[in-house]
């Protein structure tokens, strides 16, 4: 029984910190989208741990279907379409922002499962919303949204004018 437990404390640390570091090199490709610039080794970082931690959430004991198995099965349908995108149709024509469009989603629906995470474990946040229904989580979420409809187009726009 110990040994279980460890392993799945284990799996959830691995599963968190491919989750940060996915958002983490997110957001610096989202930057370098809006600045212009391809930043390949930070996006195929980003697209790599966003895989393996929407790939392991579905590793963990199922026990009643919450919103981010959806996010994840959404994420996985993605992620290789905006892989398609930049390393076999080389961002040529529609598929740039095919691309951008989809690594601007992919992100915030790993930080939108990051903050309903939050609301679930941390103690101050639990409180205030507690079924995850109430305002202040679901003003966090539009909040976020807003912002990240916001980036995204500003990535769409920064990086097609990069390209001419």
């Amino acid at each position: 029984m110990i040994l279980g437990i460890f392993s799945v404390t284990i799996f959830t640390l691995l599963h968190t910190l491919l989750s940060v570091v996915g958002i983490a090199a997110g957001l610096v490709v989202a930057g370098g989208l809006v600045a212009g610039r391809r930043l390949d080794g930070w996006t195929g970082l980003f697209l790599v741990t966003t895989l393996l931690t929407n790939a392991s959430g579905f590793a963990f004991p199922f026990v009643k279907f919450m919103p981010s198995y959806a996010i994840g099965g959404l994420s996985l349908l993605i992620l290789p379409v905006v892989a398609y995108a930049l390393y076999s149709k080389h961002l040529s024509g529609g598929w740039r922002t095919v691309y951008v469009a989809g690594s601007v989603t992919l992100l915030f629906f790993n930080v939108f499962v990051l903050i309903a995470q939050l609301f679930h474990r941390v103690p101050a946040l639990f409180v205030l919303a507690p079924k995850q229904m109430e305002p202040p989580f679901l003003v966090t979420e539009l909040i976020v949204l807003g912002m990240f409809v916001w980036l995204g187009a500003a990535a769409v726009k920064g990086f097609r004018t990069a390209a001419g």
